[in-house]
């Protein structure tokens, strides 16, 4: 038998649950888009994240294709999905708001977005470099259609280090072939890093190794004229006169 604290405690739970299922937050309950939006930017500031993609994603579903709301609704849906981490959602939305709006005033606010969700799926060099090359797209992008956005400035920092890590990860990889004395491939793999991304760190290395790599199959044309670019390039640094010292006097390369 329940006792009567028992059954008070079963009738207060079930009130809670009742009350907790009437303030449920439904966007079906928002008769006009105008109602809804100002409640999922509600949902939004209070951290209610799940609310808030709920209104937004039903927003994008049934405001008109040229309302001016669309545009906020997909970008609200975008920072919603960035707090709870889907950045693949997020840059899809984000994608969206430049797609449809090129000429809105988050436009190229969006591209960023896209950019920085995308980097944050590629979290190392080491890994798949599948998100990575989207974002460094993305930034370009804004870089090229919105050449005078006030976040040029962010757009190139961040591609920048993109740009280095895609370095690391061609460098590491010719090292790894180098070490193993697969030479062509090793070759190719500098020539990458520096053909695609000359203003990085690893540049000046590639060239470097690049010129062991031709030194050790007896490639000496081709050692000579790295060495003549890479100079030009780093004239006073002492590993590449060291590395080119065959060729300070002339143009032959005597044998390893």
């Amino acid at each position: 038998m329940f006792s009567f604290q028992s059954m008070h405690r079963a009738l207060l739970l079930v009130a809670i649950s009742l009350s907790a299922c009437a303030h449920a937050f439904r966007p079906a309950d928002f008769p006009t888009t105008e109602g809804l939006y100002r409640a999922g930017v509600r949902e939004y500031q209070k951290k209610r994240w799940d609310n808030a993609v709920a209104a937004f994603e039903k927003l994008t579903l049934d405001l008109p294709a040229r309302d001016t709301l669309l545009p906020k609704a997909y970008w609200y849906l975008a920072k919603a999905h960035v707090a709870k981490r889907e950045h693949l959602l997020a840059a899809q939305s984000f994608a969206r708001v430049t797609e449809s709006f090129p000429d809105d005033t988050l436009a190229d606010d969006a591209l960023l977005g896209a950019g920085d969700a995308y980097a944050k799926m590629w979290r190392k060099p080491t890994l798949d470099a599948q998100y990575g090359l989207s974002a460094i797209s993305t930034y370009r992008t804004l870089l090229a259609i919105y050449p005078n956005s006030v976040l040029r400035d962010a757009a190139t920092s961040r591609a920048s280090k993109l740009e280095q890590w895609f370095a690391t990860k061609d460098f590491d990889t010719g090292m790894y072939y180098l070490r193993r004395k697969a030479y062509d491939p090793a070759i190719l793999y500098f020539r990458d890093v520096i053909r695609l991304y000359p203003n990085t760190s690893k540049t000046r290395d590639a060239y470097l190794r690049l010129v062991q790599a031709y030194r050790a199959i007896r490639y000496r044309e081709d050692a000579r004229e790295t060495c003549l670019a890479v100079r030009q390039i780093y004239p006073n640094d002492r590993d590449v006169s060291a590395a080119c010292a065959a060729f300070a006097d002339s143009t032959a390369l005597p044998s390893s």
